[in-house]
């Protein structure tokens, strides 16, 4: 008899479940920069930055509606009808399955969400596109949502922001998915044509096909700190040009410094600076800062984040 395995943690799991039983799990966050161990409460006052090294973290939609809209001023736009595996396509997994596991991991039906609301009093449209569905591909459904939110901010005259990260365009949708690219980058058109700013967010990472196409077409870019953003990954460039490249290359500070973006804003300067930029933009004068929308509280990220429209 193990009297350890069926003694003691028995014993031990009886003690703590008695005083713990609505204790949430993952109390504790470990940094991927700095190994620091931080605990929830704290990750979430400090919007998902490292309180040690002030590495970003990754977040979802709910995140960032909730940190960049005034309160109780949004509302997302439903997920638009697009064929889910147009091709059947089978690799390692059937596309499919990926479809299903990522969804039921997310909680969400694809890799861009967008929604309509005020920022410090200002319409504007904003649509997140985050790394962890999929890494953020640009697929069918993903270009569609581009547009749909382009069309509406047109129809409705509100600015448009988009926080973006991503891995490229789906392989799994081929062709289907580099149509994409021309697609959003005609919707980016129709915003400047209009007269409404586009700004883009750059979140990490930003590559492929995304970045280049309507990712790179704002009429300001911003990026968090520490970023990575380009086209092919800095380990394929080295490869292929046969050369060691610089420190810090694809990072936000370095393109910032050769030009490629226009500021490198901490999240928590964030909702200011594109209040700013937008009324400025708009030629507006800027009213008495609102209330933001209460991060979530239950330390999740990349939840649906729904709100009602006030």
């Amino acid at each position: 008899m193990n009297w350890i395995t069926n003694y003691v943690r028995p014993k031990i799991k009886n003690l703590i479940g008695k005083g713990g039983r609505d204790t949430p799990e993952n109390l504790w966050r470990k940094c991927p920069a700095c190994g620091e161990m931080i605990f929830h409460r704290d990750l979430i006052a400090n919007l998902y930055v490292c309180t040690k090294c002030s590495y970003h973290m990754r977040i979802g939609p709910a995140e960032r509606f909730a940190y960049t809209f005034d309160a109780n001023s949004y509302m997302e736009l439903p997920p638009p009808k697009v064929a889910q595996d147009p091709l059947h396509f089978r690799g390692d997994k059937r596309y499919a399955d990926e479809m299903k596991a990522a969804k039921a991991k997310t909680g969400r039906p694809e890799a861009l969400t967008a929604a309509r609301g005020t920022l410090d009093g200002l319409p504007v449209m904003v649509a997140v596109q985050p790394f962890d569905f999929l890494a953020g591909s640009l697929g069918m459904a993903v270009g569609e949502a581009f547009v749909q939110a382009a069309e509406a901010a047109v129809a409705e005259k509100r600015a448009f922001i988009l926080y973006v990260a991503s891995g490229g365009a789906r392989m799994q949708e081929s062709m289907l998915s580099l149509m994409q690219m021309p697609r959003t980058t005609i919707a980016v058109q129709m915003l400047k044509e209009a007269g409404l700013p586009y700004v883009v967010v750059f979140t990490d990472p930003t590559f492929g096909g995304v970045s280049a196409s309507y990712a790179m077409l704002g009429d300001i870019h911003i990026a968090e700190p520490g970023a990575q953003i380009g086209f092919a990954g800095a380990r394929v460039i080295a490869q292929t040009i046969r050369e060691k490249l610089p420190e810090g290359f694809q990072r936000a500070e370095y393109l910032l410094s050769h030009g490629m973006l226009d500021m490198v804003t901490p999240r928590s300067e964030l909702r200011a600076t594109l209040s700013r930029v937008l009324h400025l933009l708009l030629n507006k004068s800027k009213p008495t800062p609102r209330a933001t929308v209460p991060p979530p509280s239950n330390g999740s990220i990349g939840g649906n984040g729904r709100a009602a429209v006030a």
